[in-house]
């Protein structure tokens, strides 16, 4: 193990929360190799995984980890037969992605109960360690950053009571999308502002076309926000289509976020730091097992606002640190 990695893993743990009273057993020696997989709950074209990836293999050359990455495809079935064989050949630790509340309550629990240490990354549970058995989770707070960015938006564009925004949500159950939409509809309903929505898909083109639908057919719409990174990615082209000039703001980082937030069509963007989501998990994972070090929250969403002003410092790092 570098003293790079450790050192990495004690700054970017500093201050979080601690989420069990007991230590964990260490389960592996200090210079044994540890085993652990990550489940991403997307498929591998989904270029926002493209940063996490790289960190959780980082973490793992820096860690001494053998890593194993899976894709779920958006299949709960296949995403709980992924744990299933995981935790059946014994890794030391999963990095899962944890898209429902409910649908992999059992299979994680079940990973857990076998002395395998389990992190949630990018997606947690609605209700957090009080709804699943995952011992920790690295992420954005999701809700917060809904709602930190409908504010900002109600702030910037004088958004008020009896006006309509626009949210479409790439997936609508996932529990990404509850969570941030739920908090961009805290901050709208507290000043009276009707938030509509619709199933966009995770197909750029698809999504777009009906995001343009959706506002031709609805012109009174006051502002647009993005939910993921497909919505995000379109949004700016989709206005553009229906051809209103309406604010638009959205979450996570692709060249064509960036672009639309320096060109003014985009107001600004939330950055969850998907490097760190990769990173963490993995390298907490390797402490875990060697030392009974307790996994612990992250939280990548800090700092997370990204306009015009702070967007260019980091567009060259998009797709493999941002």
């Amino acid at each position: 193990m570098s003293f790079k990695g450790l050192k990495f893993v004690i700054a970017g743990l500093a201050g979080a929360s601690l989420l069990c009273s007991t230590a964990l057993a260490q389960s592996v020696g200090e210079d044994e190799q540890v085993t652990a997989t990550m489940i991403i709950y997307l498929d591998p074209s989904v270029q926002f995984f493209n940063p996490v990836v790289r960190g959780a293999q980082d973490a793992a050359e820096d860690f001494n980890v053998s890593l194993d990455v899976q894709y779920a495809n958006n299949d709960p079935v296949r995403q709980n037969d992924l744990i299933d064989s995981a935790a059946a050949a014994g890794v030391d630790g999963i990095a899962v992605a944890i898209s429902s509340s409910d649908a992999f309550d059992e299979a994680i629990c079940s990973a857990v109960d076998q002395g395998i240490i389990v992190i949630g990354f990018n997606n947690d549970d609605l209700e957090g360690a009080s709804g699943n058995c995952r011992q920790a989770y690295v992420g954005m707070d999701e809700e917060a950053s809904g709602y930190e960015l409908g504010q900002r938006m109600i702030e910037e564009f004088d958004l008020q009571d009896g006006d309509v925004v626009f949210n479409p949500r790439e997936i609508p159950e996932a529990t990404f999308a509850v969570a941030r939409g739920g908090g961009i509809e805290r901050a709208m309903g507290e000043v009276g502002i009707t938030v509509e929505t619709v199933r966009a898909g995770l197909d750029p083109a698809e999504a777009q076309n009906i995001m343009t639908q959706f506002l031709i057919a609805n012109p009174d719409v006051k502002a647009v926000f993005g939910t993921g990174s497909v919505t995000s990615t379109v949004g700016a082209a989709a206005i553009r289509d229906a051809g209103i000039d309406v604010p638009f703001a959205g979450f996570d980082l692709a060249v064509e976020i960036a672009n639309a937030v320096e060109s003014g069509e985009m107001f600004a963007t939330m950055d969850q730091q998907p490097y760190l989501q990769g990173y963490q998990p993995i390298a907490q994972i390797a402490l875990a097992a060697r030392f009974g070090l307790t996994p612990t929250d992250v939280d990548t969403g800090q700092g997370a606002f990204l306009d015009a002003s702070r967007v260019t410092a980091i567009k060259d790092l998009i797709g493999t640190y941002r």
